[in-house]
């Protein structure tokens, strides 16, 4: 019995080494070095090479390393045979709520358009909005949408929010599947915080900006897949949205010759919103391997027919 760790950016030798001071009886491998196939029960992974999974004979469970599971869903070698987890993490919540808070802040006091005007050495003081003036939507009403609408709410914010089904969220109007209209209408920053399924792929398209008040704002920490690109650059274009500001794509990191790096009202940040500590969440993953060796029921377990 044993546990495999994938990913491909470098950060390995930081997870081992958390995994060493936090239990030092799992035996942990690097996937890059040799290690017996045979014994590999657990894979934590962030954006495994497509088909490694089946070289694992023994695998039981899939666990991600983030919030995130979409890059799992999309390896042909993954089959819902295998367990699947993923993070839920304080740190992580508390980042994410942080994260878009900045993010509302800098829309409505013009933060961006003054760096822009620094670059050409511009004075020039700029109307900018108040909280009154700002009805923020949140689609996604998971573990991070909920915790993001609460401290939003705490902030004095006006927060909607939408998902699959309603919630009951204290100081937040929900609104379920057949009233995205509805939301739409009523909100002119929305916060996209959505799973990736078939569902929402792609849901950020002209169509939905179209039902957006003039002027609306965009802020996009889920998934890159979410959005098309074209259309939100139309969108802006046109003049219907005043901007966006993006921390998720499809291909990562951003092309160097992608449109979005240079479009004046985008602004792009490198999928930092929130981020994993190894020191954080290897105690939950600990606490599932030893779950899974025991054959007793796994922490934050991923439906594989609902996607999330």
């Amino acid at each position: 019995m044993a546990l495999l760790l994938i990913r491909q950016d470098g950060k390995t030798p930081q997870w081992l080494n958390a995994f060493k001071f936090q239990d030092t009886k799992i035996e942990c491998y690097n996937f890059n070095e040799p290690h017996p196939k045979e014994k590999i029960t657990m894979a934590l992974v962030w954006k495994q090479p497509h088909g490694l999974l089946g070289q694992y004979e023994n695998l039981k469970c899939v666990a991600s390393m983030g919030a995130g599971v979409d890059f799992i869903f999309e390896d042909p070698s993954f089959h819902n045979g295998l367990l699947m987890t993923r993070v839920v993490d304080p740190l992580l919540i508390t980042d994410m709520e942080e994260f878009v808070m900045a993010q509302i802040y800098a829309h409505m006091k013009g933060l961006y358009q003054y760096q822009i005007q620094q670059s050409k050495s511009h004075w020039q003081q700029n109307p900018y909005l108040r909280k009154k003036d700002i009805t923020l939507g949140i689609m996604g009403m998971g573990v991070l949408g909920s915790a993001t609408a609460k401290a939003l709410v705490t902030q004095g914010f006006n927060v909607f929010g939408w998902s699959n089904s309603k919630k009951q969220i204290e100081g937040v109007t929900t609104y379920e599947k057949e009233d995205l209209d509805l939301f739409l209408q009523q909100t002119n920053v929305l916060v996209c915080l959505l799973p990736l399924t078939p569902e929402t792929n792609g849901i950020l398209d002209l169509s939905l900006f179209s039902k957006l008040p003039k002027s609306a704002f965009i802020i996009h920490v889920a998934r890159g897949p979410h959005l098309v690109r074209e259309d939100l650059i139309q969108s802006i274009d046109q003049g219907h949205l005043s901007g966006a500001a993006i921390d998720v794509f499809p291909i990562e990191p951003l092309e160097e010759n992608d449109p979005l790096w240079v479009h004046p009202n985008i602004y792009i940040t490198p999928h930092c919103a929130s981020i994993s500590s190894p020191e954080s969440v290897v105690a939950q993953i600990i606490v599932n391997y030893n779950r899974l060796m025991s054959n007793q029921p796994l922490l934050n377990q991923v439906d594989t027919a609902k996607g999330y």
